[in-house]
């Protein structure tokens, strides 16, 4: 439970530091986002929860890859959708529903290339 507690503490600070950071920077704030820092930390778990399981490791990497590509659109309409005087929170959802939408189609096309993961 102790690791759990250590895990969630680290993820959250470094949220956190991107949120103080991009309160007086906005770009430097974006540029501490856009680092897979998250990812690096998921990975460092996972070697440390699967017994260095380095073929489980390269799966979660190749699969996070091809799950970041139908996210990067949401920080093209989101913005979009704010600078035309679309609410945030309606501008937010409907950038959250089409990555959905993107995710699905993303999951869709793998299936159908072969990938199972």
């Amino acid at each position: 439970m102790t690791y759990l507690i250590f895990k969630a503490a680290i993820s959250g600070i470094l949220i956190a530091i991107v949120s103080e950071v991009s309160r007086r920077y906005p770009g430097l704030g974006g540029l501490i986002a856009s680092l897979p820092l998250v990812s690096v930390l998921a990975i460092i778990w996972l070697w440390r929860d699967t017994g260095c399981d380095a073929a489980h490791i390269a799966t979660h990497a190749r699969s996070t890859f091809w799950y970041v590509l139908p996210s990067l659109p949401l920080f093209l309409i989101f913005p979009a959708l704010l600078e035309r005087g679309v609410n945030f929170w309606l501008a937010l959802v409907i950038g959250c529903l089409i990555t959905v939408g993107l995710y699905v189609l993303a999951r869709w096309t793998a299936l159908q290339l072969g990938f199972s993961e």
